[in-house]
């Protein structure tokens, strides 16, 4: 028996070296296919944890946006309420002066720029904060993600995060009282002249607005910064961030203001649907 098969394999030894080099590499193939298998499967399955660990966060923070917005609109009620008060106006009335009309054309300006003032100064709080806390989720993900791997220093520790939310001040206080003054400036220009007895249509009030927006947006002939001028109100100037800053705090500012200038046409946008 054994004799019988050593002579079938003498006899046909070329064929059976095939045989077992195709049987072999079939197996070997075999095997770096499960392996290649294995590593695709376990990718995938990383980058969907990945993927939903992004999404949750994302999700997180946007929800932190929405209850920090909620949270800032008294202030800003009140700040706007106490910049431009009326009730002194109207308590005036009740006594009935005799320079009645000049309060009552005092009371028109106050109304119309307060009512523009608030649809102005409530969309860059929006987008201030959305930006602000976008870029502060995104590098605390990255922290969070490269302490995972090897513990490197923080990309935006405590104190770079607490100094960039501290700048919504501008906004509520300096930029707010600028806006007052520029928006103030053109309702008496376009509204001056107006008596109080005429009573406007819708599409003469959406002129008289167009004409304001174009004297608060109004781009200077020697400006060439590549941003509206609205974001002068959210952000203070600065001559020399560098001066006082360390480099990733400039970094940090740098990606905040390239954020708010990308969002200037859809603030814009978001004015028109008022």
């Amino acid at each position: 028996m054994l004799r019988s098969l050593w002579s079938f394999l003498k006899r046909h030894k070329k064929k059976c070296l095939v045989l077992g080099t195709f049987l072999g590499g079939v197996y070997l193939l075999g095997k770096y296919g499960q392996k290649k298998i294995r590593e695709i499967q376990e990718r995938e399955a990383a980058e969907y944890i990945a993927q939903a660990r992004r999404q949750y966060h994302f999700e997180s923070n946007q929800r932190t946006c929405n209850m920090t917005v909620l949270s800032m609109l008294p202030t800003l009620r009140d700040a706007l309420m106490h910049q431009l008060n009326s009730e002194s106006l109207t308590s005036l009335l009740k006594n009935r002066p005799a320079n009645k009309l000049e309060i009552w054309e005092d009371l028109k300006i106050i109304s119309f720029t307060r009512s523009i003032v608030a649809v102005y100064s409530t969309c860059m709080l929006v987008v201030l904060l959305r930006v602000q806390l976008n870029i502060i989720g995104g590098y605390i993900y990255l922290d969070n993600a490269a302490v995972c791997k090897n513990g490197t220093t923080p990309l935006a520790p405590p104190e770079v995060q607490q100094q960039y939310l501290s700048s919504i001040q501008h906004l509520l206080g300096d930029g707010l009282t600028e806006l007052i003054t520029i928006v103030k400036q053109a309702v008496h220009k376009v509204f001056g002249s107006i008596s109080l007895k005429h009573a406007l249509s819708l599409l003469e009030l959406e002129q008289k607005l167009k004409e304001i927006r174009d004297v608060v947006e109004h781009r200077d002939s020697d400006q060439v910064a590549p941003y509206s001028p609205l974001c002068h109100y959210l952000m203070p100037d600065e001559e020399n961030p560098l001066a006082t800053q360390s480099r990733l705090q400039y970094s940090f500012e740098h990606v905040f203001k390239q954020r708010i200038q990308s969002t200037a046409g859809q603030y814009g946008r978001v004015l028109q649907t008022y």
